[in-house]
């Protein structure tokens, strides 16, 4: 315990300089092992630092202290701890020992979720995302783990808060597929599918060797929003997409193109006999919610397709052609969709005929102009973002060594000779 007292004392004195707190960094990780094994005694020192002062060694004594197993009763006290660090720590020194700073905010999240307090770790473990990352462009290891918490809480819009920013920065793949999975979840409790189905595509179609359990799950609720937002989905995936999605995901989610065939037809009795001879299935992969939505969607594509077809119809037409019990429950249907802007009606309430307009948008109005002016300049942002991404990557060693190991692959007497001309 000596030596422990004697860290602490230099934890006190080295923490002040930037040229101090190196060399800290240096006696702390030289002494890793020895707060690990003396890890059940090392609570009582964290009294004797101040995480605003010495937030180095005091993640270093924390993240020993939280390594073991932790019950209920210890968790409480725990939390507290953590959070009053995250709330005070100083970026610079955390960013010295990042992995042991992601591990504590990762055990911070399972003792929430152990005590059933999601709620309290909303705001701590985003304050402990913008001390960590070194720009709001920066996708780090607690990006997912904040949308879990938001997820658990059932607290979206907290979430879609962060899911607004731009990334262009990624530390793991997993981190990448749990943000946008996670990410993808929030936005359809939210019902914005469209946000929804952009981070779900992400996943299915980044890069991988083979395919993941995450990839699989974001795969199944992609096809059920696609069909709740369009109607449809393609069944085949673009061709920037892994040879591993494009060969196994279709196999492992056969549940769910087979329900797109029921939905195709237009029929409900037909759909809603499928999710019910399947409605095990659905409640397995915790999508049953969600495939309801789909059978609700498919009145509105229904009443759609009636759009392009007719100007006028009546109420009851559209209750008997969409299958709907009522009148009433028709009209609620129409009133909704205007509402939401997936048609454009009138509804005589005489006659209980429905008129079909045109979209009366005209693209002139000062909003459209600045919205659209909006979308350019982020396209703008986003070409240089790619062109100095390319550039980076054509310098890379790492990347040209694999490209020239590549290009000896092919056989180059295959293609027709250079003139002579041409020749170097």
């Amino acid at each position: 315990m000596n030596s422990m007292e004697g860290l602490v004392t230099q934890i006190q004195g080295l923490s002040s300089t930037a040229s101090d707190v190196l060399m800290l960094q240096n006696l702390l990780k030289q002494a890793n092992d020895s707060l690990h094994a003396e890890s059940t005694r090392l609570l009582p020192f964290l009294d004797q630092l101040d995480p605003s002062k010495h937030s180095l060694g005091y993640l270093y004594f924390l993240e020993a202290c939280t390594a073991g197993p932790i019950t209920k009763e210890q968790a409480s006290s725990y939390v507290l701890i953590i959070a009053r660090f995250l709330s005070s720590c100083v970026s610079e020194q955390i960013r010295l020992a990042s992995h042991k700073f992601i591990s504590v905010c990762k055990r911070f999240k399972d003792q929430l979720v152990l005590l059933g307090e999601p709620l309290r770790g909303f705001a701590l473990m985003l304050t402990a995302i913008r001390k960590f990352q070194s720009s709001t462009e920066h996708l780090t290891a607690l990006h997912p783990e904040f949308l879990l918490l938001c997820l658990l809480a059932k607290s979206y819009k907290t979430g879609h808060s962060v899911l607004e920013e731009d990334i262009f920065e990624v530390d793991q793949p997993k981190d990448l597929f749990l943000y946008c999975y996670y990410g993808g979840m929030i936005c359809i409790g939210q019902k914005h599918f469209q946000k929804a189905l952009e981070l779900l595509h992400n996943v299915v179609t980044a890069p991988m060797f083979a395919v993941n359990a995450i990839a699989v799950e974001a795969y199944k609720k992609y096809i059920l929003v696609s069909l709740i937002l369009h109607g449809q989905f393609s069944t085949s995936l673009p061709k920037y997409s892994s040879s591993a999605a494009q060969r196994n995901l279709r196999s492992l989610c056969q549940l769910y193109f087979d329900m797109e065939n029921s939905y195709s037809n237009g029929k409900i009795g037909d759909l809603e006999t499928y999710v019910q001879s399947n409605k095990e299935r659905f409640e397995h992969d915790n999508n049953l919610g969600l495939v309801k939505q789909v059978v609700s969607s498919l009145y509105k594509q229904n009443i759609q397709r009636l759009t392009q077809t007719y100007l006028t119809l009546s109420l009851q037409d559209i209750a008997n052609t969409v299958q709907l019990s009522s009148v009433r429950e028709a009209e609620m249907h129409v009133l909704q969709m205007i509402q939401d802007v997936e048609i454009y009606a009138t509804i005589n309430q005489k006659d209980g005929m429905v008129r079909f307009l045109e979209d009366p948008e005209q693209y002139k109005t000062i909003e459209m102009i600045e919205r659209i002016d909006s979308s350019i300049q982020r396209l703008m942002i986003l070409s240089k973002k790619i062109t100095l991404t390319d550039e980076l990557m054509s310098c890379d060693p790492s990347y040209l060594s694999k490209g020239c190991r590549e290009r000896q692959k092919f056989d180059f007497d295959d293609y027709d000779s250079v003139p002579q001309r041409f020749n170097v």
